[in-house]
């Protein structure tokens, strides 16, 4: 049973519209790939756990704070008798280990931060959490490569690491285990979600501000900015994607509140930010999904929840 599911980061959303509407510098655009990267390497490792077969509770993307140090965990699966760790990775290409330092083998050879190191630092934090919440469960963390082209030269065989190849097996051996989960399991897996973190302090959006981005609705499909409007359909010059103008400036909305969620929501902030010339449109789209509050020039939005 999925507890916590997985979902993009506010970080990974951000640089993502950022991309689109500003030009983000070299090392900001690697970061973003980066992130991309590490996204859909979890939503790999994701579809194999969606094999497992036993009674278990899964929580993804769990950030935790303890003695004022935070770490992330990338997945927990509590089972009966054990909680496993696992720090996903999406590595491509060849590595090798030279005396603990890990090396990547491409052109001319260049050392990387040991991915052991890190998964040991938060296991030992997340050991300090359970045992701050009276748990004893032992904790196994695993290091764990899903894309089937990665390979590690002179890997020891005791090093905790699930190869590519051998993520199968490893499901298969969690399902012939017995699991019965009780009442604690499913506390403690509550526990735990109550001292997530939702969004890390240690972000490296960059800065922005509303007058550097480029305006206008962007296609839900290749990305590219419209220009052609009817009155209740938008058309992608680029790709040709038709879209409800409600649905439209509805999800521009959304992306204007994750990227400036201090602003106040008003018509005439929203009809900038989509570059619609229609007042009319933007309002009615405000008024029908949003609760008014204010009256005149001083009217402005906020969600029905």
């Amino acid at each position: 049973m999925i507890k916590k599911p997985r979902i993009e980061s506010v970080e990974l959303r951000r640089f993502r519209s950022l991309d689109t509407r500003t030009n983000l510098s070299v090392k900001e655009k690697s970061y973003y790939l980066n992130l991309e990267k590490g996204f859909q390497g979890e939503k790999i490792f994701d579809k194999w756990i969606e094999s497992l077969k036993i009674d278990c509770l899964i929580l993804n993307d769990l950030l935790f704070e303890q003695n004022n140090t935070f770490f992330q965990v990338d997945s927990l699966i509590i089972l009966q008798d054990i909680i496993h760790f696992f720090e996903i990775k999406y590595f491509e290409g060849d590595y090798i280990i030279k005396n603990d330092e890990w090396h990547f083998l491409s052109g001319k050879e260049k050392e990387i931060k040991n991915p052991l190191l890190q998964l040991k630092r938060s296991a030992s934090l997340l050991r300090r959490v359970l045992q701050d919440l009276g748990c004893h469960l032992p904790v196994e963390e695993h290091l764990i490569f899903v894309k089937p082209d990665f390979y590690l030269y002179q890997a020891p065989i005791n090093l905790p690491i699930i190869f590519p190849s051998q993520i199968e097996r490893f499901i298969d051996s969690m399902n012939k285990k017995s699991s019965n989960l009780t009442s604690y399991h499913s506390k403690l897996a509550n526990q735990l979600l109550s001292l997530h973190v939702d969004e890390s302090p240690y972000m490296r959006v960059p800065k922005y501000s509303f007058d550097q981005l480029k305006k206008g609705i962007t296609c839900d499909k290749c990305k590219g900015f419209i220009d052609h409007y009817e009155k209740y359909f938008i058309v992608c010059p680029k790709c040709g994607h038709k879209e409800n103008i409600t649905t439209a400036v509805l999800r521009s909305i959304e992306e204007y509140c994750l990227l400036f969620p201090n602003k106040k929501l008003t018509t005439n902030s929203i009809q900038e930010w989509c570059k619609i010339t229609s007042h009319k449109t933007i309002q009615r789209v405000l008024s029908t999904h949003f609760k008014q509050l204010g009256h005149g020039k001083s009217t402005y939005y906020i969600p029905n929840n």
